[in-house]
């Protein structure tokens, strides 16, 4: 999300569905998709349909808003994905998900990715025991992810942990205990529940 300051309310309206931005919230119905499906601003909705090019952009849009980064980084990972080995739009999801700040909201430690992004800026988290707070950070298989001060574990992510039901993606090993967790592999594509078309974004930046 960058320097965005406005309400994320708006971009969940904007792009039609939730993409859960605001945490709790967006399991209750003061969810503003609740309230005002609409798109924000004063002239609602349009009855114009969208070109192949606004399909696509949204499409971007929306996945881009969904972790949270910045058009230049965006598109840095869509020119590394496509560049490697692989499926490009599965590539790009998997840079996307192994994000540090998305792998501490898959593991359950914060209710949304900018909750989850600013526990890493403040230095909460470690990789093989060094402390990082790059949210980008890039995990690689075989990395582990630990709380950086055993006794100095934030509270919010201690009533995280401790709630029932929260299990992480089957490519995430989570042990609550001992806070540590592990990347077993990179996520397959069915492994990441993204309401996205990726074809559409590669399309978008194929053009």
């Amino acid at each position: 999300m960058g320097r965005y300051t406005e309400s994320v309310c708006r971009l969940c309206r904007r792009e039609g569905m939730k993409l859960y931005l605001k945490g709790d919230k967006c399991y209750t119905e003061k969810c503003p998709v609740h309230k005002r499906p609409a798109p924000p601003g004063m002239h609602g909705v349009s009855r114009r349909k969208l070109s192949e090019f606004g399909v696509r952009l949204r499409e971007k849009q929306k996945l881009r808003r969904i972790y949270g980064v910045y058009e230049a980084q965006f598109k840095a990972y869509f020119q590394r994905a496509s560049k490697s080995k692989g499926v490009t739009g599965t590539r790009l999801l998997q840079m996307l998900e192994t994000r540090l700040d998305n792998v501490v909201y898959r593991l359950g430690l914060a209710a949304s990715r900018k909750e989850a992004r600013q526990l890493v800026a403040h230095g909460h988290l470690a990789v093989n025991g060094g402390r990082v707070k790059a949210a980008s950070y890039q995990l690689r298989p075989g990395q582990s992810v630990t709380v950086a001060d055993p006794t100095d574990i934030p509270p919010r992510v201690k009533e995280l942990a401790a709630l029932p039901g929260r299990k992480p993606p089957s490519w995430l090993e989570f042990d609550p205990s001992r806070m540590e967790a592990r990347v077993l592999a990179l996520p397959a594509r069915e492994e990441i529940d993204v309401p996205v078309q990726e074809q559409l974004i590669v399309e978008y930046y194929s053009r």
